[in-house]
Formats: structure tokens, sequence, C-alpha cells
């Protein structure tokens, strides 16, 4: 805390304009006044200018990345409350060697991303998205969809989100096997998969959801190699995070259509640049990382915002993130 009696508060990215309406923000006056940011600010110069006047910053999840040289550059920074218990784009020891509390919200659950990765899953092997554009543009069927049913399910992380994505696809009739770093054979059947190698996890799949961590170890996890593995006929998920894979490598094998397709809804750069190739690549489905973002979520952790944001302005803050 410091001595002021006012500090600013930015919430950024709020790309639905619905955080206003969420929580009662007018009740952090006349100590903290709030201010809602619509648009992505971008890196660089034109986040530090937009940040800096700005004492609590409010991050829906990691749509704007904290990292120490943004830090270092906003001398005003006392607090950031993020929408989740983890954010991987704030980095922790900067903020915490500038004495800067980090809060985050509770209750956020595998429902709302588990949904979207399966509806993901049924979207691309019945290819939705180009037969609801032919509708609308007057024409009528124009491809040729694959059943799930007897088709194998990998799972790359078996976490509550894979597991949950288990069961999905064996209530829908398919085989589930898994690979993890730290994965055993017997969680495994607990949640009713089989183990396997990594590489087998890619050979065998006819569906690859990815559900991992990112850290400094998973990056690129899914690269050349394990791509190179999979089946003509495959097709890639991914509601996780963008840099668990090689970009590079995904892009070049939809273009040589050396996988059936990709839906994801997460990318190394978000929003995703617009002229980006998962723009305009047929077999990819592309959605703008709503996996967690429902309204039931939104209800959850905006009134744990200002909770947090009142708590620190009363010299107890509550939810701190120790890394």
């Amino acid at each position: 805390m410091t001595g002021s009696n006012s500090f600013s508060v930015a919430v950024l990215d709020d790309y639905q304009r619905v955080a206003r309406g969420l929580a009662d923000w007018a009740s952090l006056l006349p100590q903290a006044e709030t201010v809602f940011f619509h648009d992505h600010a971008g890196e660089g110069d034109q986040l530090i200018a937009r940040l800096r006047p700005f004492n609590i910053l409010v991050l829906m999840r990691e749509r704007t990345r904290i990292d120490a040289a943004t830090i270092e550059r906003l001398p005003k920074l006392r607090l950031i409350v993020t929408v989740g218990a983890w954010n991987a784009a704030i980095d922790m020891d900067a903020a915490q060697r500038k004495g800067i509390v980090v809060c985050g919200t509770e209750g956020g659950g595998p429902h709302g991303p588990s949904a979207l990765t399966w509806a993901l899953v049924l979207a691309i092997t019945r290819n939705l998205f180009a037969e609801a554009a032919s509708v609308k543009a007057g024409g009528w069927q124009v491809s040729l969809g694959v059943e799930l049913e007897g088709k194998t399910l990998g799972l790359l992380g078996l976490g509550k989100l894979g597991q949950a994505v288990a069961g999905y696809g064996l209530a829908f009739g398919m085989r589930a096997i898994a690979w993890s770093q730290n994965l055993t054979p017997e969680k495994a059947r607990e949640a009713g998969a089989e183990w396997v190698e990594k590489d087998e996890l890619f050979r065998r799949s006819d569906v690859l959801s990815i559900h991992y961590k990112l850290s400094d170890r998973s990056r690129g996890i899914v690269g050349p190699l394990e791509l190179g593995l999979m089946k003509p006929t495959a097709y890639l998920i991914n509601t996780s995070r963008g840099p668990l894979i090689v970009e590079e490598a995904l892009v070049e094998m939809l273009q040589a259509r050396r996988i059936a397709g990709a839906a994801l809804d997460v990318f190394d750069r978000e929003p995703l640049p617009e002229a980006h190739p998962y723009r305009f690549l047929p077999n990819v489905l592309a959605t703008p990382h709503v996996g967690y973002v429902t309204e039931e979520t939104y209800r959850r952790a905006h009134p744990q915002i200002v909770d947090d944001i009142k708590a620190w302005l009363g010299g107890d803050p509550i939810r701190v993130l120790n890394g």
C-alpha cells in the first residue's frame, strides 16, 4: 500500500464490454476510480503509454502480458488482479521485486473449457463451419464428415480438463489414450484411458486434444517430429495454450494437408494477426480464445476482483498469488 488516498484501476481487454455491469465497481469510490478498456493495447511503448497512469491492473486471464520489462516501466503499479488462480503472462518474480501484490480469483472449473473442446471436436470432424457457411451463402451440403464412434481420442495431458474430455470421448464411443511427463498407467486407467508413450499417442490418435500447462519445459512440446507422426486423417485440437505447438510446423502440415485439420482456440499471439494463415486455411477452425468465456465464469470472477481490490485498499489483500 501507499499513502495516497486515490488510486486508479485499469480493467484491460474487456472485449465484450461486460465488465462494468458484472460487479459493483462504484463501491471502490472514492478510494479508487475504474477505467475500462475494450480493445487490446498491443505491446511495447503502446502498452506502456496506456498503463503508466494506473496503480491497479485487472487482467482477463492472459490477454495482456505483464513481463519484467513492462513492470520496470510502470512505477505507479502496486496491484495486479487476474481472473483465475494462475497466470503465465505475469512475471511473478519481477512483481515481487517491485513490491507489487498479485491476486487472483477462485471458482473456475473445467466445465467451460472442456465443453468448448468437445464442441470443436464435433465441429471439425463434421466440417460444420463450412456446412454452415454454405447454408448462409445459399448453398447446401459440401462435404462428408467422419463418425467418432470406434475412433481413438488422444489426450496430451490428463489433468482435470483432460479427464473431462476423456469422459466426453468415452460417451461418444471412442477409445481414450493419454500421455504426459508425469502420468502413470494407474492414473490413466482411473480416467478411463490407456497410458501410452508419447510417440504412440501421436501415431494412434484420430483426434488429439492438448490439455497441458504451459511452462519452459512444455513450450513447443508439439513440434515437427510429433506432428509428423500423426495420421493424414487425424485432427488436432488445442484449447490450452498456443505456444505448446510449434506454430510454423503446424501451418506447414495443414497447408500440405498432412493432417486432416486443426481446431484451435489459442495462439502464439492474441488477438490473432489479421493476415495469419489460420484465418484462411480451409482445414482450420479457429475461435478467439473463448474456452473460459462464459457468463457463469465472468459472474463468479468480477465480484471477486472488486473484493480483492477492496481488501488491498484496506491493507489486507486476499487471494494473493505466490507464483
